[in-house]
This record gives C-alpha cells, sequence and structure tokens, in this order.
C-alpha cells in the first residue's frame, strides 16, 4: 500500500486548521453611527451583518420602544445579553446597542470573542443627531442634562474598547478606517 507524499502545510491545498476569525464589535452611544457604519463594513467586507437592536425587535416581535414600554428596561437588558453571542458572529461586523457593554458579563463576551471599536463623538453630536428622538426609549421625554449625565456614565466603558475611531465624519470615511483595522 503506498500512500501520498506528505508536503508541508505551507503547500497543501487547504489549511489543516483554521482558527475563527473575531467578530467585529462596533459600541459606542446611541447616535454614533454603529449601525449605519456597521451595515457598510460588512458590506464591503463581504461578511454578516448583525444588529443586536433589530435582533431584539425580531425576537420580541415588537420595536425597542414597545419592549421598554411593555416589558421594562430590565427584560430588554435580559433578551439583550441572551442574544449577544448570536451578534457575535465569528467573522462578522456587530453592531451593539450603547448599554450593552455596562454588563460586565456582555463586556467580557465582547472581548474574548470580538475585536471592539469604539465610534467615538463628543455629546455635542451626539445630541444634535437624537435630541428629538422619540425612537430611543432612554432619551424620549428626557432633558439634555439627564443623556448627558448617561453618556458620562458609560462612556468610560466604551473607552476600554481595543480601539477608538473618530465617529464625527462620513460613515464611509468611518468604515475605511474600520476596515483598515480589523482584519476581517
Amino acid at each position: 500500500m503506498s500512500f501520498p507524499a506528505a508536503r508541508p502545510a505551507s503547500q497543501a491545498s487547504e489549511p489543516i486548521f483554521r482558527a475563527p476569525k473575531k467578530s467585529l464589535a462596533l459600541i459606542g452611544f446611541m447616535g454614533s453611527g454603529k449601525s449605519v457604519v456597521g451595515a457598510l463594513v460588512a458590506y464591503r467586507a463581504r461578511v454578516p451583518f448583525r444588529d443586536l437592536d433589530f435582533m431584539i425587535e425580531n425576537e420580541a416581535a415588537m420595536s425597542i420602544p414597545e419592549v421598554f414600554a411593555r416589558r421594562g428596561e430590565a427584560a430588554f437588558r435580559s433578551l439583550e445579553s441572551r442574544l449577544l453571542p448570536d451578534a457575535l458572529q465569528s467573522g462578522a461586523v456587530a453592531a451593539l446597542g450603547g448599554g450593552t457593554v455596562m454588563d460586565d458579563a456582555n463586556w467580557q463576551l465582547i472581548q474574548q470573542r470580538s475585536m471592539s471599536v469604539y465610534l467615538e463623538l463628543s455629546f455635542e453630536t451626539i445630541w444634535e443627531r437624537i435630541g428629538r428622538s422619540e425612537n430611543r426609549p432612554l432619551v424620549a421625554g428626557r432633558l439634555r442634562r439627564e443623556v448627558a449625565d448617561l453618556f458620562e456614565r458609560r462612556r468610560p466603558r466604551y473607552e476600554e474598547a481595543a480601539y477608538r475611531v473618530d465617529a464625527d465624519r462620513s460613515p464611509d470615511e468611518v468604515a475605511t478606517d474600520l476596515l483598515a483595522l480589523w482584519p476581517g
């Protein structure tokens, strides 16, 4: 019985083992552009895009504001934590909700499974984008100062991301920077 000659792995037609690619997790405050930029990066990289808020809406069969109104923030956060592993699918781009990272177990999972990038914006710019939004339950009916306080409470965790990208530019420019950072 004869066997084909062994050849070095570098000459093999298929790799013997390929480590799973980390996902790209976009984090930041609401209005920082995670969904728009994430979809653009995924499209350009030809990889899946996961928007955690959209996943929650599909699972709950209602909008985010309805989840907050009918079930409360605790139920929303529980659903968010349960769906997070699916959002962080290997090799995918994930747009995470602004508060997802505040749960320590979520943050640990994000760090293990993804390359995290904080889409960094000043609060002034964020307020210009979301200040009058009725579709964001943590903004609707709140004073500017209250939303600024929430931003300041979350910012230290956002700043723990592996990378920071200036998001006060066009989605195209931000996506280009992300594609240069992420090996996809």
